[in-house]
């Protein structure tokens, strides 16, 4: 029984083990390339075999971790308890070793060839003085295009839910990130690789780092496209100095802004796939149930893209929800980017934009109250 109950609390590990040839006596270094960011696990000085193996706790989801040794890196993933094998040659360990144990770790290494390769053609364009600039950076972008074409079709696409293709999302060339976060295109592959974590392993750290940087993409770029659209304020009803809103709330009933008339009202605009929704939707309680009785209202619009999860946020929320999935409504008040809001008067006169409110929110809601 006391064996079992030893086997039961000891956490599972995985084992990273193998050769770095032409280091002895050099310290060999394991780190976990955490969110937060890199943090030292263990160390080893090498002998003249160049042998080393490392432990360490099996992560619930998939982690990624990175062998150092003078400044270059071997950088591999650990799902659960497996075995990798790594055999390098220093120096140049960085690109020539091989991983054994895990399609993960050989992908990431194929990955990371594919930056360096990227990193070195970059540095000789730019050293090329037979072009001009401009033609520099549009021979970089076709690179990078290119780069990213293999990425996708060859790594994220094939396997979305695997730690190499979350990996090939974050590859960098030199202080910029490969994957354009302001890019439909590359926000497709942010959305294909968080989905499939979202299913995987729900609850992650890695899992809400991706949702986050999908919704915000999606939102940036729904913002871009209700911007371009210059008919926005056509054929809006326009009363009292404030612009009229008509969406639909849960029911599909049509809410209008002006109904509200009489009222200190609070126009919000929100996505509730934002990482701190839950906190704003929070503070906006703690207002409404203060300030209700006294005439307070609260008009909130939503951009969220799936309206079965915006109803399922806004089920049990006490003030007028409304939804606007293609974000048509932010041109009009001039939106740059959620979550904004506006207070607006008893009379129905647009007051002052979140930007304005120097005393805070409800400074400006017990003045007009």
């Amino acid at each position: 029984m006391a064996m079992a109950v030893v086997a039961c609390t000891e956490k599972q590990q995985f084992t990273v083990e193998g050769t770095i040839e032409g280091a002895q006596d050099s310290t060999l270094y394991l780190y976990n390339q955490a969110l937060s960011g890199p943090e030292l696990m263990d160390s080893v000085k090498l002998g003249s075999d160049g042998k080393f193996s490392f432990k360490g706790n099996a992560p619930e989801a998939p982690d990624f971790y990175a062998l150092c040794l003078h400044n270059q890196i071997i950088n591999f993933s650990i799902d659960s308890t497996e075995t990798v094998t790594v055999s390098a040659k220093y120096p140049g360990m960085g690109s020539n070793y091989t991983v054994e144990g895990s399609d993960n770790c050989e992908k990431i290494r194929q990955l990371a060839l594919l930056q360096q390769d990227l990193q070195q053609r970059a540095m000789a364009l730019e050293r090329d003085g037979s072009l001009t600039r401009q033609q520099r950076l549009d021979s970089l972008s076709i690179m990078i295009d290119e780069y990213k074409d293999i990425a996708t079709q060859q790594y994220i696409y094939v396997e979305p839910q695997k730690a190499y293709a979350y990996f090939a999302l974050f590859q960098t060339l030199g202080q910029w990130n490969l994957f354009d976060r302001g890019n439909a295109l590359d926000m497709r592959a942010f959305g294909a690789v968080a989905t499939c974590w979202e299913t995987f392993y729900p609850g992650a750290l890695r899992t809400e780092q991706l949702h986050n940087i999908a919704v915000k993409g999606i939102n940036e770029q729904r913002v871009v496209k209700a911007r371009q659209n210059t008919d926005g304020l056509e054929g809006k009803i326009i009363t009292a100095g404030l612009i009229e809103l008509q969406l639909p709330d849960a029911t599909g009933n049509i809410r209008k802004l002006t109904e509200l008339a009489g009222k200190v009202v609070l126009l919000d605009f929100h996505s509730f796939g934002l990482k701190d929704s839950a906190a704003r939707i929070l503070e906006l309680r703690e207002l409404y149930n203060k300030y209700h009785a006294q005439g307070l209202e609260i008009y909130q619009v939503s951009i969220d893209a799936d309206e079965h999860f915006w109803k399922q946020q806004t089920e049990h929320l006490p003030w007028v929800s409304v939804f606007d999935p293609e974000a048509s409504s932010l041109p009009t008040y001039n939106v740059q980017g959620v979550p904004e809001f506006f207070i607006i008067d008893r009379e129905g006169q647009l007051q002052k934009r979140s930007s304005q409110m120097t005393d805070g929110v409800e400074a400006e809601i017990r003045r007009l109250l």
